[in-house]
């Protein structure tokens, strides 16, 4: 009887010990969270913003020309600068992402949580980074169509086209670090002073 009593108590101890560690981890992991929650409104904005512009200047072309002489390199320009856009809303997501793969993370809800986000945001950055190619292809075309004589100004670079349906397929970012702070907070009925 005695030899159970024991043998129940460091099963005891040993299942506390492990919830303690993961509760831990799922502190550790809020925390982060929370510390790159700016980071991530801030990448957020800047991407509705780049998306409504780019649509703006994206369908003013396919509808009407690229135009002919200063049209052309105001359009050249504003690829360019789209372009550099994408590429910084990329870094703020990125930040975001290597805070929460640099966690060394054990447990099997943290981890899951982790993977979800980290699928998210890559998802985003690969479609960011499709569209920053689309438009540094399409800068030089129109630079090109500008030395032809010959163009009449109501071509556009075939580029647009694939950006034109990749902004039309877009849908508005989620808060996905909302989201996984929240998962964790539920699970772990983590506290304020935890996060």
């Amino acid at each position: 009887m005695k030899l159970i009593s024991c043998s129940f108590a460091a099963l005891t101890v040993l299942l506390v010990g492990c919830g303690k560690e993961e509760r831990t981890e799922a502190s550790q992991f809020s925390k982060t969270l929370t510390a790159k929650q700016a980071n991530f409104a801030s990448a957020n904005t800047l991407e509705k913003s780049f998306i409504a512009s780019a649509r703006d200047w994206c369908g003013g072309i396919t509808a009407n020309g690229a135009g002919k002489g200063q049209a052309l390199d105001q359009n050249a320009a504003v690829a360019a600068e789209l372009a550099k856009n994408a590429v910084a809303i990329g870094a703020e997501l990125s930040q975001v992402r290597q805070a929460v793969d640099d966690l060394a993370l054990k447990s099997e809800f943290p981890q899951g949580v982790r993977a979800t986000l980290a699928t998210q945001l890559t998802k985003r950055q690969r479609y960011l980074q499709e569209m920053r190619a689309l438009l540094e292809q399409a800068g030089p075309e129109f630079l090109t169509y500008k030395a032809n004589k010959s163009y009449a100004g109501d071509l556009f670079p075939g580029s647009l086209n694939k950006l034109e349906a990749m902004l039309e397929r877009y849908a508005i970012p989620n808060d996905d670090v909302g989201n996984a702070l929240t998962a964790l907070k539920a699970k772990y009925e983590l506290k304020t002073g935890e996060l």
